[in-house]
């Protein structure tokens, strides 16, 4: 693990770039355009621009990072391969049947389920039954098995997901039914329900086994192209890959459990916002990554991000540990027009980078908000240190055409309703995060990153009433330098139903115990020594009869009464912050058993900016910017020359390759050692 180590995010637009040279100190930043046709094609160009960059040659590199939306875009777009199921006999409609919830925004006499990835007829159904306590009721039936693999290979169907009803507590009928597969049909990939979620809740287990069914043939095909890609740029060090939860893991682990890398950018941000937060000594933070197409929002307390197992990806609920966020569609690229009823809309339909904002010449028509980011002169026209020239009075027209001339506004006045809409619908997501879950705001500094985030930031900090803006050194390549700064991390988990009074003490401490096993030998499998490892246990608790739990820290440092009691303390107490009541009289239920494994990388110790200079020299022009109250003729700074120390005051535009920041009046920011921007109200 010695060496360079580079970070590569793909995105939809561009691939970011990031090396750390532990030797020398160096930080170096690349863009390059992504290859949508074949993703590791710019992979490979950005390991050799930034390479180029670093006068490096590819053995000098000790450990390559990588976000990739591979697995993402399969689901999003369902564009998985066919595949089938082996479930116990009588779930065949274990998918089609789901649950009965509706999403929040949907209309209750109209909403219908979305298809599923796998329709019934190709699912099979195998004779046997485990017990919840794992007793075997009935054998497995091998004749039906063996037969239902014979079906699956004569329909051509390589993928195939087994999920057997109560495996969490036996996966010997699992582990067996894969056996007689692979015999029957040697060339089938196989997502094994035990291996990849071990917990209850038979919908839930079979939706992600599914899902990494589903994207295993095209993520494997993918993560053989990016070592071959890595080898021919001379490059012998490991490559990792950003996991959902927030840590990376080999690609043998990404093979046999794809589906966790399906929030593999998102996640790789939150680590980056963390990493610069605690530089410039910041813990307590609301995370905004603001992309041409969407948004992403987090909260962070202790400089950690929180996990959940509520997660969701397009219409699946996702129950593996993943980053708890909230993502909406508002970015750069999402495009304004009015309505039927006469009503100015915005989002969340995206121009995306094809055709992209009308600015970008690419062939688009229709406003967006980078387009009114534009028209009110947030944006220089050259972005990409000049090397990419927007079209301002393109911009100004399709506004002028399609928002201010049938609402009878000006321009401008249509610009700023562009943003104010798109801003408030930020806002309401924010408050999802924090305040619908006992947060305010004020207590958090906000950071905003993407390529669009530190344009909105200032708006969104006066928004949700945060006295405090951290503006990271790289915002629009925030997610490759997370890469860097991450640790190796999995995540093993058990259930076992106990109701208080009647806990069993001697299975918890076995089931805690298997899973410290499971987790010192994956730790050591990946190479991770002793003084590097850090295990953490967690339980997963509710009151009887509840519908879902509350996953905290186990509260204790053995699995014993002490533990135990302060554990159920402590959950009683999350509960009452979150929904204002406690049940103390009500059983408690211990539903799933969780150990959470890190394997610490190499640190990055980033070097400090120097001090000195003055904001005058690093005036680049002056432009006029509308606001509410007129224009005004403010300055734009480049963030490369801005010293340690130094103070801006806005209004004023600050530039730099990966984005632009934006400082409203009555803000000022303060350049940190670190190269943040801390940036207060007045």
């Amino acid at each position: 693990m010695s060496g360079a180590v580079i970070g590569v995010d793909t995105g939809g637009t561009f691939t970011d770039v990031t090396l750390y040279d532990p030797t020398s100190g160096r930080f170096l930043v690349a863009k390059t355009p992504s290859t949508p046709h074949d993703p590791s094609e710019g992979f490979g160009n950005g390991l050799a621009e930034v390479l180029a960059l670093a006068g490096m040659e590819g053995g000098a590199v000790g450990r390559v990072l990588h976000g990739t939306t591979v697995a993402t875009n399969l689901i999003l777009e369902h564009k998985g391969p066919k595949a089938a199921m082996l479930v116990t006999s009588g779930f065949r409609y274990v998918l089609e049947i789901g649950r009965h919830d509706i999403p929040r925004r949907q209309n209750l006499f109209t909403y219908q389920k979305p298809p599923r990835p796998v329709p019934p007829e190709h699912i099979w159904e195998v004779g046997g039954r485990i017990d919840p306590d794992g007793r075997e009721h009935e054998p497995l039936d091998e004749t039906t098995l063996r037969q239902a693999a014979r079906e699956i290979k004569a329909e051509g169907i390589g993928t195939v997901g087994i999920v057997l009803l109560h495996s969490y507590a036996n996966a010997t009928h699992e582990q067996r039914a894969a056996e007689i597969l692979r015999e029957e049909h040697p060339k089938v990939l196989i997502s094994v329900s035990s291996e990849v979620l071990p917990v209850l809740r038979e919908y839930e287990r079979s939706v992600v086994t599914l899902l990494n069914a589903y994207v295993m043939p095209t993520v494997s095909s993918y993560v053989e192209k990016l070592e071959q890609r890595t080898t021919q740029r001379g490059i012998a060090a490991p490559l990792l890959l950003m996991k959902s939860s927030g840590g990376v893991a080999s690609t043998r682990v990404i093979r046999r459990t794809p589906v966790e890398t399906a929030l593999s950018g998102p996640a790789a941000g939150i680590v980056g916002a963390s990493f610069v937060a605690q530089q410039a000594g910041f813990s307590e933070l609301i995370t905004i990554d603001i992309g041409g197409t969407s948004a992403d929002i987090a909260l962070l307390r202790g400089g950690q991000p929180g996990l959940t197992t509520n997660g969701r990806i397009a219409d699946w609920r996702v129950t593996l540990p993943m980053v708890d966020l909230t993502t909406i569609g508002a970015g750069g690229g999402s495009l304004a027009r009015v309505s039927e009823t006469g009503g100015l809309v915005v989002g969340p339909e995206s121009a995306g980078a094809v055709p992209g904002p009308v600015c970008y010449r690419r062939g688009g028509t229709q406003p967006t908000v980078t387009d009114a980011h534009l028209v009110l002169g947030h944006l220089p026209e050259r972005l990409l240190d000049g090397s990419f020239v927007l079209d301002k009075p393109a911009a100004y027209a399709a506004i002028e055409q399609r928002i201010a001339g049938p609402l009878g506004l000006g321009v401008e006045e249509a610009a700023r309703g562009i943003l104010d809409i798109i801003n408030n619908t930020m806002q309401g997501a924010i408050r999802i995060v924090s305040v619908e879950r006992g947060h305010d705001p004020k207590d958090f500094a906000l950071v905003p990153f993407g390529g669009a985030g530190p344009l909105h930031g200032g708006a969104l900090a006066r928004l949700i009433g945060c006295a405090t803006q951290l503006i990271p050194p790289t915002p629009g390549v925030l997610s490759a330098l997370g890469l860097l700064a991450s640790s190796l991390r999995a995540e093993f988990s058990r259930s076992c139903v106990q109701r208080r009074g009647r806990f069993d003490l001697e299975q918890i401490a076995t089931l805690l115990a298997g899973l410290t096993r499971d987790a010192g030998a994956w730790l050591a499998t990946e190479g991770v020594p002793e003084a590097s490892r850090r295990l953490s246990w967690h339980a997963s608790l509710r009151y009887e009869d509840q519908g879902s739990e509350l996953t905290l820290p186990w509260a204790g440092t053995a699995a014993d009464q002490a533990g135990l009691d302060a554990t159920l303390t402590a959950f009683h107490a999350e509960h009452e912050r979150l929904y204002s009541f406690r049940l103390d009289d009500v059983p408690v239920e211990l539903v799933t058993l969780r150990v959470d494994a890190v394997g610490l990388l190499p640190a990055l110790h980033l070097r400090e900016i120097a001090s000195g200079g003055s904001a005058e020299a690093a005036i680049t022009q002056r432009q006029r910017i509308a606001l509410a109250s007129g224009m005004v003729e403010a300055p734009v700074y480049d963030r490369a020359k801005l010293g340690a120390g130094l103070e801006l005051r806005g209004p004023c535009v600050i530039t730099q390759l990966d984005a632009t920041t934006l400082l409203l009046p009555g803000q000022v920011a303060a350049v940190h050692p670190s190269g943040a921007m801390v940036v207060r109200e007045g």
